[in-house]
């Protein structure tokens, strides 16, 4: 062997274990999710609250419905239940902007964050808690350098905490507010992610039925509906939110969400297939109101569910309300 070539093949060995040890915790953390969900058992809500009204303003997504607001790959809602109002999510802010794009979208929007009543965080990735600096800090924030009190109650679905919020980490299904419910937490196992437990909203509208309010969808949407089926009689009205299918190559961070976020080994990507089998499903369940994400999903996956639903579909849009 000659001199010099050695310390490649090591790195190269070392490279090699660190990725397959990444795996071998995959699998495990995989498998003990699949246990938690077989063995968790919901209390159901018998005659559960309703609301009237149900409204949801994106103010963080992908796409705008001007060029006066911001455009990323987060999530942040504003969800008007009523007389209740939630902040969904925080968005991303993946340039570290101060103000964020949150702020400034709620500035062109009218909205002041005195009006937020609490704050729901569906999962902690840095798209939906506000970026890396909040992540890192297992916080959410509305901008890297707000220090102005928020004093709401947030819920989160894992230990998480904020300088001024009164934080409740969720471990089961809870109502939020009259009508509105966390679903209580659904672990995946996420490559490279760890456990993720996220949590979805269900509004109960009054002569409807629930709206199911998704941040990503690790969960998948599978077991978000079984779950809410599980804790309601009411009828799955509609859905909204992510479903983390970004099959056709993702226009987010060069295409890695077809690898990292999907609960499979980073060799399987999510297909087409997997999209048709979601919309199958879906369509099962005879929705009145489907509304899906393009911060983690293709334009191919969007169409698809267009092409099912069609006038039932609705675009999510920043600065575009959905109206139940």
């Amino acid at each position: 062997m000659r001199k010099g070539t050695l310390a490649p093949i090591l790195g190269g060995a070392v490279a090699a274990g660190v990725v397959a040890s990444t795996i071998l915790k995959f699998y495990r953390q995989r498998g003990a999710a699949d246990r938690l969900w077989q063995d968790t058992v919901v209390e159901r809500f018998d005659e559960p609250s309703t609301v009237k009204e149900l409204t949801i303003l994106p103010l963080i997504d992908f796409y705008t419905a001007n060029e006066t607001l911001i455009g990323e790959p987060g999530v942040s809602y504003l969800v008007q239940a009523d007389d209740h109002t939630v902040l969904f999510d925080v968005g991303f802010n993946r340039k570290g902007l101060n103000p964020s794009p949150l702020l400034r979208n709620m500035e062109n929007l009218g909205v002041s964050r005195e009006e937020i009543d609490s704050v729901v965080i569906s999962h902690r990735h840095v798209d939906h808690t506000g970026g890396f600096k909040a992540q890192r800090a297992r916080s959410f924030m509305l901008a890297p350098d707000d220090t102005e009190p928020f004093p709401v109650r947030a819920y989160v679905p894992e230990e998480m905490t904020h300088p001024s919020a009164n934080v409740k980490v969720v471990t089961e299904p809870l109502e939020i507010a009259p009508g509105v419910f966390s679903i209580g937490p659904i672990a995946r196992s996420i490559w490279l992610a760890g456990m993720t437990p996220e949590q979805a909203l269900a509004v109960n509208v009054a002569g409807k039925g629930l709206v199911l309010i998704m941040g990503c969808g690790h969960q998948t949407l599978q077991r978000a509906v079984a779950r809410t089926e599980a804790l309601f009689d009411e009828p799955l009205y509609g859905v909204i939110g992510g479903l983390h299918f970004p099959v056709t190559g993702s226009r987010i961070r060069g295409g890695v969400q077809r690898v990292i976020g999907t609960g499979r080994p980073p060799w399987q990507f999510i297909g087409k297939e997997d999209v048709r089998v979601t919309v199958s499903f879906l369509e099962e369940k005879k929705p009145h109101l489907v509304a899906i994400s393009a911060h983690d999903s293709c334009d191919w996956t969007i169409d698809a569910f267009k092409e099912t639903f069609g006038d039932r579909y609705r675009e999510v849009v920043v600065g575009r309300k959905i109206v139940v």
